[in-house]
């Protein structure tokens, strides 16, 4: 079985691939230029370095969602073409748990942490009962810094946490948390097409894919033009109501 697998729901880009049990190729950047500039151009130049025939993939990964609402429409439309062009399942994993995937076997709980601004995260906890079987104890949501960890305190195990949001809450977390907890190092703290093609591997053989047309992105809220544009309607909705008081 040969997955192909894209994650750029986040700061990273990353493509990989991953036959059977063995990752075969991994390409993955952390810089500033956009999605829709690096992840076909790194998926070609993958595919040359390992001599893939695209045909000759199982099915196509990609992480769903929550993270950047323009990286997640990059992956989908990216993993929707080649899924359309090559005939193709598709796998939807969910960010937060490949991002979690990325600690397998961890003895710890572990809570990646993906800065969703205004103090929020999309967070999950995560237990792994052996070097591959992850048991999901918080499905992955947004939620408030805070309300993360008052359950992570109620839950009173050792935590390992990972994501673009350490930076972020890192002195949060160190003034609040009353159980023990580390961080993970540089190289499994962001997003990996890696870990998340053999999360897929798992989802394929339990048959959960869908067809291209079929796939949707998961944002888990709206998006800040949304947002606004609701708080937007709620004022002029307050201003006629004012101005029919009058």
């Amino acid at each position: 079985m040969k997955i192909l697998a894209l994650d750029s729901s986040g700061l990273v880009a990353s493509v990989a691939v991953v036959e059977d049990e063995t990752l075969i190729g991994e390409y993955s950047v952390n810089y500033k230029k956009t999605h829709s500039q690096t992840l076909l151009p790194m998926l070609d130049t993958l595919a040359k370095m390992i001599d893939l025939d695209l045909q000759t993939i199982d099915a196509i990964a990609v992480a769903e969602g929550p993270g950047s609402f323009t990286g997640l429409r990059i992956g989908s439309a990216t993993a929707k073409g080649l899924g359309f062009a090559l005939k193709k399942p598709l796998i939807g994993i969910p960010t937060v748990d490949g991002l979690a995937y990325q600690l397998a076997g961890s003895k710890n709980l572990v809570c990646p942490i993906m800065d969703a601004r205004r103090q929020q995260t999309y967070t999950g906890v995560y237990r792994f009962l052996n070097q591959s079987e992850m048991e999901i104890l918080l499905p992955q949501c947004a939620i408030g810094i805070d309300e993360l960890v008052e359950k992570l305190n109620a839950m009173g195990q050792a935590v390992t946490f990972l994501g673009d949001g350490v930076p972020v809450f890192k002195e949060y977390l160190k003034e609040n948390l009353t159980v023990e907890y580390d961080f993970a190092a540089p190289h499994q703290s962001r997003q990996s097409a890696g870990a998340v093609a053999a999360l897929a591997m798992q989802y394929m053989a339990d048959g959960k894919t869908v067809d291209a047309a079929d796939f949707r992105p998961v944002y888990l809220r709206l998006s800040q033009a949304e947002r606004e544009r609701l708080e937007a309607e709620k004022r002029a909705e307050a201003e006629k109501r004012a101005a029919g008081e009058q």
